[in-house]
C-alpha cells in the first residue's frame, strides 16, 4: 500500500517506521521541504518529499501535526486525492501546553470534525489516544492476552475497515469507537486516553467518558504532570491518566 504521511513527530514518525518495516510504500513530508526529511527518510527505507508529493497517488493519508497547523496546510493540498482514499487524524488539541486556543474547539465543536471541516473531507480519528513509546515498544501479534487498543472513531464504514486492518497489522487491537461526532470520546483526558488498555476495558472507557468533563481534566492532569519531581516516565502518564478517570464496574 502507498502511505503519505505528514508529520513525523513522535507519533507519525513511528508510524512512519513501524509501517515502512511492514512492507508498504511510505512518503513522509513535514511542514518545510523534502530536504528537511531526507535523513529520517533514509533511515527508515521512506521516500522523502513536500506535502503535496506525499499525497499524491496515495492509498492512505496520515495528517499526525498539530491541530493549529492545519489550517496552514496548502488549500489545495486535496484536491487531486480521490474521496475513496481514507485520511487518518492522529492529533490532539493542547492549549495552553503547545497550542494556542481555537476559539471553536474550546467553544465545544469536535477536534476531528473541526480537522475535517479545516480540509474539506471526511476524516478517521486513530493513533490519537495512544502515547508513542506503547506504539513504538507495546504491540503484540493478534490473539496476544492483554493486547493493548487503539479507537477508531469515522463516517466512511470502508475507511474504518481500513484503518482498523492497518492497527491490526502493526501488533494493536483496534476498537470501533463510533462516528466522528462520538470521537470526543477519545480526546485527551477521557478515560480512554493514552492508559494502555485492552479492548474491552478501552470499550468500556469509551462508554464511561462525559461530554464536557475532560478540559477540566486534562487542566488537572498538566498539574500534576508540573508536580512531579523527576523527569516523567511511560509509567508515570499511565498511573495519572487512569487515575484521573478511575473507571466505574459495569
Amino acid at each position: 500500500m502507498k502511505i503519505g504521511i505528514v508529520g513525523i513527530g513522535s507519533i507519525g514518525g513511528t508510524l512512519a517506521r513501524k509501517l515502512s518495516a511492514a512492507g508498504h510504500s511510505v512518503a513522509i513530508a513535514n511542514s518545510k521541504d523534502a530536504k528537511s526529511v531526507q535523513a529520517f527518510a533514509d533511515e527508515i527505507g521512506a521516500t522523502a518529499a513536500d506535502a503535496k508529493d506525499a499525497v499524491a497517488g496515495a492509498d492512505l493519508i496520515i495528517l499526525s501535526i498539530p491541530l493549529p497547523a492545519v489550517s496552514d496546510l496548502p488549500e489545495d493540498l486535496f484536491d487531486a486525492v480521490p474521496q475513496n482514499v481514507p485520511v487518518i487524524d492522529t492529533g490532539n488539541y493542547y492549549p495552553g501546553m503547545r497550542d494556542p486556543q481555537i476559539a471553536e474547539i474550546d467553544a465545544g465543536e469536535v477536534e476531528s470534525l473541526w480537522v475535517s471541516r479545516q480540509i474539506g473531507r471526511p476524516v478517521i480519528k486513530a493513533f490519537n489516544n495512544i502515547l508513542a513509546y506503547s506504539l513504538a515498544e507495546l504491540g503484540q501479534a493478534r490473539g496476544t492476552p492483554g493486547r493493548l487498543a487503539i479507537a477508531v472513531a469515522g463516517d466512511e464504514p470502508a475507511h474504518k475497515a481500513l484503518v482498523s486492518d492497518i492497527v491490526d497489522s502493526i501488533g494493536f487491537e483496534p476498537v470501533d469507537a463510533g462516528t466522528l461526532a462520538e470521537s470526543w470520546r477519545q480526546q485527551p483526558a477521557t478515560p480512554a486516553y493514552c492508559c494502555d488498555y485492552d479492548a474491552d476495558t478501552m470499550r468500556k472507557a469509551l462508554t464511561q467518558a462525559r461530554i464536557g468533563e475532560a478540559p477540566k481534566t486534562r487542566d488537572h492532569l498538566l498539574t500534576q504532570y508540573g508536580s512531579l519531581d523527576h523527569s516523567p516516565t511511560h509509567e508515570d502518564f499511565i498511573k495519572l491518566n487512569r487515575s484521573a478517570n478511575p473507571l466505574a464496574s459495569m
